[in-house]
């Protein structure tokens, strides 16, 4: 994605279940505003746009803790080697686009998972085949869509909403308050 907006992070959570073919019971971000709006060690606040795509794949949302490097010491340490190993073979190459980018990524991350381990049987794919993949739940059948929710204050003039630069009317006896805006 070409940002890390609220937008990109759901989208990229719903092409990576895609990808795997399956959801997991948890997902469990760091602490991105994008993602969390206010960390709290036990009720934080999740962006409702994240939620809405977590309820919609059915997954529960528990952020990592801040300032907890060892909760995800393994996980930082397998995107440093994916980073690292495909970034030193495209660090030579000129892209155009980020589908072309994002394809040439996707061939070497092939390549990366199916590469043998050098001390043990099998690759990163054998163990997500037989591990991980029987654990994930089905996706849903019908297909994402973003969904961008804010909260909005009706006017008490003229009872509208300003969202994303456009004024909407509500219904009168909504003045004054806080709404909700899909």
């Amino acid at each position: 994605f070409w940002n890390e907006t609220s937008e990109s992070w759901c989208n990229g959570h719903a092409l990576a279940f895609s990808f795997f073919q399956g959801c997991p019971e948890i997902v469990v971000p760091d602490n991105p505003k994008p993602v969390i709006t206010r960390a709290c060690r036990y009720e934080p606040d999740v962006n409702p746009s994240f939620a809405q795509m977590a309820a919609h794949f059915d997954v529960v949302v528990i952020p990592a803790r801040v300032r907890r490097p060892k909760d995800k010491a393994v996980v930082e340490s397998a995107v440093g080697l994916a980073t690292r190993w495909i970034l030193a073979a495209l660090h030579h190459q000129t892209f155009f686009s980020l589908t072309e980018a994002n394809d040439a990524v996707q061939v070497l991350l092939a390549k990366l998972n199916s590469r043998p381990f050098k001390k043990m049987p099998g690759s990163r794919l054998s163990p997500f085949e037989e591990i991980d993949r029987p654990a994930l739940k089905a996706l849903p059948r019908d297909k994402y869509e973003f969904v961008q929710i804010q909260k909005a204050s009706v006017h008490i003039a003229d009872y509208h909403v300003e969202f994303d630069k456009c004024w909407y009317s509500v219904p009168f006896h909504y003045r004054g308050r806080e709404v909700e805006v899909r």
